[in-house]
């Protein structure tokens, strides 16, 4: 038997996916994390598919290296520098955490009595002016050890053009340092800026004690259940890497949970026939949102985890706002009402679970309107959910304070909910150009399902697509997603008079690193694809552009072909070119891509035979615009393919509700997909 299982821990529950590639059969498990202790629910989910040592391969969509950056709870870390470069983390980009106004604060990563300077120099072409001087090297190590470092990042300037005199100076760091966390810039990032490159290699020296850590004991909790297969991590782009990778780069796995979930949202769209899409993952404490046009995930060289902690790392974009189920809806000092960033988390968690938690939040305004099945709660962890207590919560901190009746407080804090999640899904597509009426929205975690229609209707998207199972789609990415390993060198050559053979050395050089990596990642792959991208500009520019290079196996690259893809990616971007301006060649970019065997969405399909007649469970009342409403009540999973929902409706499962609003259809396609439409 050959089984893989996809597990994406988050903040609330723990979602496992389990796909048998002999009998195509597919399965699925929801367990409840635990913070702080994530590997408990890690292996209670997968003894949910029987022993443990029955697997052949684990792919894991983590978290916590995520939160350990948005909660500062990572290691203590030190640096090692160029004299004269000290700050360069606390000065940044000299941006304020407030646009207007005088006041504000940052605290880098690193604290100043742990970044220390040394003498040496590297100039920008990449000669070696001073080199380093061993015995200072260790005195500053030593130096570090004793003031309670316990990772370390060496950060010389230009040292994304020659890296010899970092590679030097962490030879005589390994010699003293006391465990592996220890890097230095020109293996975390080779590129040129600055700051970025000083904060990603920081980043990645202040998680690797953390993530180091924490895969430490999943695998020791994988060993004592005799688990013998392989075990992988995804990463913020959405590809997987080996455990060795992680452990090594764990500033690439900043964003992996919810990059999970777009490769799996990309692929059930394309399944389904939809090329553009926007994810909409709502889960216990966050809302993520992110854009696939032409089925392709949009990229992001960059990203900003929060005010000055920036990484520089390929990463699906993805647009993040506090508004999950477990944000908790309050009434601020103006006299407004709103929910989040605040959340309850798994503990104490919604106050209708019981934990301890008295402020309501979005989840028990759910609940009282009726849309959330009190004695079906997902997760099967509790056995009812408390309804009164929700009401009770409601009541004094929201409908009192403003004279409002407790089914509409309830119902106000779910559209103020609503308009958050809008915004973020406008911010994604109206402000980069696009139409939200040329997209479907496909929404997933345990609680997107619940305001997709509402969603549809506020943003004027297409249609809906609900996959089969919401609550377990990022578990599914895991199992969906290629391998993957990105290199990045910084060339800076002009694009007139290109010696194409000054490309093509270090192209060849980074694309036989990546692949090598990819072969020995320990996951069965039916080919490694190399894609090769260009960071571009007009000379006397700041700022580049991606551009991808069109390069087949064997085709030679030529200047003529990087100026024609220069100029396509240009105009897309700017819908304009500058003629007679030189064009510079700043960045190489290298992906190994090992395709894994194609998963057939076919098997999260409804089983043949049955009638939609059979999936009814009788009517309720249900609150919708400002009253109560005779609702239909469905068990979506034993809906047949075919099957036709009128709104106002209610489809519950294990792992997600959905609520379909008076006016909306849903239609259950070849793949179980509910595709929601106005009408």
């Amino acid at each position: 038997m050959t089984r893989i299982v996809g597990v994406d821990v988050g903040g609330t529950f723990t979602d496992l996916a389990c796909f048998d590639t002999e009998t195509a059969t597919f399965s699925v498990a929801k367990v409840s994390s635990n913070r702080g202790d994530e590997a408990t629910g890690f292996l209670e989910g997968l003894r949910r598919f029987g022993a443990i040592s029955d697997l052949s391969a684990i792919v894991h969509g983590t978290t916590v290296g995520t939160n350990a950056l948005l909660e500062r709870k990572g290691a203590r870390i030190g640096v090692i520098t160029t004299a004269g470069f000290r700050d360069v983390l606390e000065m940044r980009r000299r941006d304020r955490r407030e646009t207007w106004g005088l006041s504000g604060d940052f605290v880098p990563v690193a604290d100043r009595d742990l970044r220390l300077e040394v003498n040496e120099r590297v100039l920008a072409d990449g000669t070696i002016r001073q080199p380093i001087d061993p015995d200072e090297i260790a005195a500053a190590v030593r130096e570090l050890l004793a003031r309670g470092a316990e990772a370390l990042a060496i950060i010389f300037i230009n040292a994304y053009a020659n890296g010899a005199n970092e590679h030097a100076a962490l030879e005589v760091a390994k010699a003293i340092w006391p465990n592996d966390y220890v890097g230095c810039s020109a293996d975390i990032l080779p590129e040129i800026r600055e700051f970025e490159r000083a904060s990603t290699t920081a980043l990645n020296a202040y998680l690797q004690p953390v993530v180091g850590d924490y895969l430490a004991r999943l695998e020791a909790g994988l060993r004592s259940e005799a688990y013998e297969g392989s075990f992988h991590i995804v990463q913020s782009n959405g590809g997987v890497m080996s455990t060795a990778t992680a452990r090594r780069l764990p500033v690439r796995t900043a964003l992996s949970g919810p990059a999970a979930g777009v490769i799996a949202a990309a692929a059930i769209a394309e399944a389904a026939g939809f090329s553009n899409v926007i994810t909409a993952d709502l889960g216990g404490t966050s809302f993520d949102v992110s854009l696939v046009a032409g089925g392709e995930p949009a990229l992001s060289a960059q990203t900003t985890i929060d005010f000055g902690l920036v990484v520089r790392t390929p990463m699906i974009e993805i647009t993040t706002i506090g508004a999950g189920g477990g944000s908790i809806a309050h009434v601020d000092a103006g006299g407004f009402l709103d929910v989040g960033p605040e959340s309850a988390g798994s503990r104490p968690g919604p106050v209708a679970y019981g934990q301890g938690n008295t402020r309501p939040t979005l989840t028990d305004a759910n609940l009282v309107l009726g849309r959330i099945n009190a004695d079906k709660p997902i997760g099967g962890k509790l056995a009812r959910l408390d309804v009164e207590a929700a009401m009770a919560a409601i009541a004094h901190h929201i409908a009192a304070a403003l004279g409002l009746d407790v089914m509409v407080a309830a119902e106000a804090i779910v559209r103020v909910a609503n308009e958050k999640m809008a915004g973020a899904i406008r911010l994604v597509s109206i402000e980069r150009g696009h139409d939200p009426a040329d997209f479907t929205i496909l929404p997933f975690g345990g609680g997107g399902a619940l305001h997709v229609g509402a969603l549809l209707e506020t943003v004027g998207l297409k249609s809906a697509l609900v996959p089969r199972y919401p609550g377990i789609t990022s578990a599914l990415g895991c199992i969906i997603a290629d391998i993957r390993h990105d290199e990045v060198l910084t060339v800076n050559l002009a694009l007139d008079g290109l010696d194409p053979a000054r490309l093509e050395a270090p192209m060849q050089t980074l694309a036989r690193k990546a692949r090598s990596i990819v072969e020995t990642a320990g996951l069965p792959v039916e080919r490694i694809d190399t894609q090769v991208e260009l960071d571009m500009h007009y000379v006397g520019q700041t700022h580049t552009v991606t551009v991808p290079l069109p390069i087949r196996d064997g085709e030679a690259v030529t200047a003529e072909m990087i100026r024609h893809a220069f100029e396509i990616a240009y105009g897309k971007a700017f819908s304009r070119l500058l003629p007679g301006v030189a064009v510079r060649i700043v960045t190489l970019k290298v992906a190994a891509i090992g395709r894994r065997p194609a998963f057939d969405l076919k098997a999260l399909a409804p089983a043949a035979g049955g009638s939609t007649a059979d999936a009814a469970r009788g009517t309720r009342q249900v609150w919708f615009a400002g009253g109560m409403t005779t609702t239909d009540i469905w068990a979506r999973l034993e809906l047949p393919v075919g099957s036709v929902v009128h709104g106002p409706a209610i489809l519950e499962q294990p792992d997600s509700t959905i609520v379909l609003e008076p006016g909306l259809t849903a239609t259950t396609d070849a793949f179980g997909n509910l595709i929601i439409t106005r009408g």
